[in-house]
């Protein structure tokens, strides 16, 4: 059995991990800071969604063009370059002197999320062994979550500070940002791009940290054979990513990916964390309690989060999958019949809202971050990471939009049963087309999602040529 350097592994999946943590700071921060910034500016309804959604819409550009660059420059550089960016929009949004100045530094902010989002998870998959992949790629979702947490937080703490009060919340996002500049700079590059670079010899030394000579010599093996299987003899310059998203494979692969990140977000997990204060309103708590559920939400999230950190590798992904979509379902549509049977309010309420983030956290959220980068091929990762990631950003945006006007038009009854509707669909959808990966090779993953007739012959062949290549 091979024995892992698990502290060394440990190190460089936390390290980007990192990323999520920023992910989760810019994306709540607003949450306390949205009030005083709207008084600052005198913002109106219109001014007020743009400062709220600017960091959405970058976001999806930063989905759009980090994979393409992280298959072109590599996983490590491009993250130091969103680090850097983090930083920069971190003073810019503080530094912010009008609305438009406001709007285009979150925007930016937003790039660093988006790209961040598809490059830490994705950075993950390709260091960690496969029997404690799941495990280390939940460290990206509980990042998220204690980013949430550390903003909520730092906003609570920062409500008194005078008039400037949300230039300093946005302010303290540096010194994370400072954090997961300087720990990428000293983390290596993934020894799957460096093999599809054509260099071999520092991804053994790589491999060789993390789980001996030995090892590293059959995980070179693989990934030279998923290239010949796939007719890459070396990723050229020229190639063009996008071409091979039409290999039979990639398309399924993008296919199952594309539903799951639709799916995430339309069984409602942004509206019920955006929300939240005002459901509860909705059901008669007063405005302070309200605002106080945030912390209690991200507290529960974050509790349940480590749970995945347990179950993921254990019990895989495609069961947690079902188990969580099942229970969130059950969940908003408890609200659902409480709003019909006139018991929507108190306790009850906060219960059912905090089981659905409860299953979420701990079955949907670290296995969808998880399971995406490993359905996709070494040679185009991170080209074809942009389509899932860019689509569970724009679904983010829509759904975040549209909610208020279903909440309060088509009424709660109709909004939360739909939420339930949807989180069973996706509970069919893992069921019915989700591959277990649970202790596969990233270049086992690769073999399976190609046409199902051809999935024995192609798990087949990558042992015969892995035969070959370590007789070699």
């Amino acid at each position: 059995m091979t024995k892992i350097n698990m502290r060394y592994v440990l190190s460089l999946a936390s390290t980007a991990a990192l990323g999520g943590l920023l992910f989760g700071f810019d994306v709540a921060i607003i949450t306390g800071a949205g009030p005083f910034i709207a008084k600052q500016f005198a913002l109106s309804d219109l001014g007020t969604g743009w400062a709220y959604s600017s960091l959405l819409f970058g976001c999806v550009l930063g989905a759009l063009v980090a994979g393409k660059l992280a298959d072109r420059f590599g996983r490590r550089s491009l993250m130091i370059q969103i680090a850097l960016l983090f930083v920069i929009s971190s003073v810019a949004v503080a530094w912010s002197s009008n609305l438009a100045f406001f709007i285009a530094a979150r925007f930016f902010g937003g790039i660093a999320v988006g790209g961040v989002s598809l490059l830490s998870p994705l950075y993950v998959a390709e260091v960690a062994p496969a029997s404690v992949r799941g495990r280390l790629g939940t460290l990206y979702q509980i990042s998220i979550v204690f980013g949430i947490i550390v903003s909520y937080a730092i906003d609570y703490l920062l409500r008194n500070a005078g008039s400037g009060n949300w230039r300093w919340m946005f302010l303290t996002g540096i010194a994370p940002s400072l954090v997961f500049l300087v720990a990428m700079a000293l983390a290596p590059e993934t020894p799957r791009f460096l093999v599809l670079k054509g260099r071999v010899k520092e991804a053994f030394r790589v491999l060789e940290r993390i789980s001996g000579p030995e090892e590293a010599h059959r995980e070179i093996a693989d990934i030279q054979t998923t290239m010949h299987l796939a007719g890459i003899d070396r990723m050229q310059p020229k190639a063009s990513p996008w071409g091979a998203m039409l290999r039979p494979g990639v398309r399924r692969a993008l296919l199952v990916s594309a539903c799951l990140a639709v799916l995430i977000h339309i069984s409602g997990i942004n509206t019920v964390i955006d929300y939240a204060p005002a459901i509860f309103e909705s059901a008669g708590w007063h405005t302070d309690s309200a605002l106080a559920s945030t912390m209690v939400i991200g507290v529960i999230q974050f509790l349940f989060s480590l749970v995945s950190f347990w179950a993921i590798d254990r019990y895989g992904r495609k069961p947690l999958y079902i188990i969580g979509s099942i229970g969130m379902s059950l969940s908003v549509a408890s609200l659902a019949i409480a709003v019909v049977l006139g018991r929507f309010h108190g306790n009850l309420v906060l219960v059912l809202i905090l089981a659905y983030l409860a299953f979420f956290s701990s079955c949907i959220g670290p296995v969808f971050w998880t399971l995406v980068p490993e359905l996709f091929p070494n040679d185009v990762r991170g080209t074809a990471m942009s389509v899932p990631v860019l689509i569970q950003w724009l679904a983010n945006a829509g759904v975040v939009l549209v909610f208020p006007f279903a909440f309060h038009r088509a009424g709660k009854e109709a909004t939360f049963g739909f939420l339930a509707l949807m989180s069973l669909a996706q509970a069919a959808f893992a069921w019915l087309c989700v591959p277990e990966t649970k202790n596969r090779s990233l270049e086992e993953i690769e073999a399976l999602f190609d046409t199902p007739q051809k999935d024995e012959l192609k798990v087949a062949q990558l042992s015969d040529v892995r035969g070959e290549n370590l007789g070699d």
